[in-house]
């Protein structure tokens, strides 16, 4: 495996609804990216959607993103991972290159989730049986959050500073779906309740977005790119399927065996990371994952939120630009916003959220209910 860096960026503003269809947002993302890279083709463009098919009745995401993008001819794939399925096709692009199979590879992620009815079709990433029998993302991650309380002894204001912290650097990102919003803890707890004990400020929104970014190897990435980012690791680990089946259900072991092996083909410790894009699909995600990365010990992951040590100016910043709380979360695109967030910071370009000296990021992307957990270390 050759060295990978990014060498170009784009996305687009996440909305609640847009009138560009698919093919529209996922066409102008690769432009962007292509053009900021300073490439008028690629070797292979490697794509991301979860919900095309349920929602817009469309099938086959990455052949007609390339051929809306002018690259009719190249290879063109589409990888899925439920709600990490921006990361799966990093993940690939990133092995293309690295191989050699490509010498340059465009990651495209798209979603449009206002159309039609989303929860019933992101409930598909469990377990059929638990659906039929009522199950969704959001019963079972209340479901958590409620165990979790009870078995640690958290008040019921704990995780209040999840969202607080998300929505305060939302509001320094342009592109960030709630960057006019103001939220504070009273806030959080005053919203209104969804499924027992989640209320509507611990879960990321229904929304639209495109995001894409390039990569080629990296003796040859200060070709395309004065500022390079260097991918250091692309690691993915699963769990089982069921959260009733696992041991532990408030430990999420695919972070944390991906988390292990990132660290360990990165050449990093965790006290190397200067921040953290987690996957705050819910609150109780982003805390869990702390613990599964080894950030804090189990159960003690709400005291880095409580204690604010997960501020810009904290221990371990988390969401720095909103995250999927604040930002948004537009599925098939979600990690290619977090990568692009991560190289905006990591080129010391992120403006009043810059991450001081940040040299090392993470990001962790979890497919259903923490059965798929796909992690991505970038340096310079």
């Amino acid at each position: 495996m050759r060295p990978v860096s990014i060498v170009g960026t784009a996305q687009l503003p996440v909305q609640a609804t847009t009138q560009l269809d698919l093919r529209q947002l996922g066409a102008q993302v690769v432009r962007g990216a292509m053009q900021e890279a300073g490439v008028e083709r690629v070797d292979a463009l490697f794509a991301s959607n979860m919900l095309g098919d349920e929602l817009q009745g469309q099938k086959h995401v990455a052949a007609l993103i390339a051929d809306e993008s002018g690259l009719e001819g190249i290879e063109a794939l589409q990888v899925q991972a439920a709600m990490a399925s921006g990361s799966a096709p990093l993940r690939m692009a990133y092995l293309a290159v690295g191989s050699g199979e490509a010498d340059l590879a465009v990651v495209v992620g798209v979603e449009k989730m206002s159309e039609g009815l989303a929860a019933p079709a992101l409930s598909k990433a469990l377990d059929a049986k638990e659906v039929a029998d009522g199950a969704t993302l959001i019963s079972k991650n209340a479901d958590l959050m409620r165990l979790y309380r009870k078995r640690y002894n958290v008040p019921e204001d704990g995780f209040v500073n999840f969202p607080v912290v998300a929505h305060h650097n939302a509001r320094n990102n342009p592109n960030a779906l709630f960057k006019d919003m103001n939220v504070n803890p009273r806030t959080v707890m005053k919203s209104r309740m969804i499924h027992d004990p989640l209320r509507l400020l611990d879960c990321s929104p229904i929304c639209d977005g495109a995001a894409a970014v390039v990569l080629s190897p990296a003796e040859e990435a200060r070709a395309h790119s004065p500022h390079p980012v260097r991918i250091l690791s692309s690691t993915v680990a699963t769990d089982r399927f069921r959260v009733g089946d696992r041991p532990n259900p408030l430990w999420l072991e695919a972070a944390h065996k991906s988390a292990l092996k990132a660290y360990r083909l990165a050449n990093v410790h965790r006290g190397d990371i200067d921040f953290f894009e987690v996957h705050d699909a819910f609150s109780i995600m982003a805390c869990m994952q702390l613990e599964a990365a080894g950030f804090a010990d189990q159960g003690q992951g709400w005291h880095l939120a409580e204690e604010k040590r997960i501020s810009l100016r904290g221990d371990i910043p988390i969401s720095t630009m909103g995250g999927l709380k604040a930002r948004g979360h537009p599925i098939g695109a979600t990690a290619l916003y977090q990568v692009s967030e991560m190289v905006l910071q990591l080129r010391g370009r992120a403006g009043k959220n810059r991450v001081r000296e940040a040299k090392i990021g993470m990001m962790s992307s979890v497919g259903g209910a923490g059965s798929t957990v796909i992690t991505h270390i970038l340096g310079i």
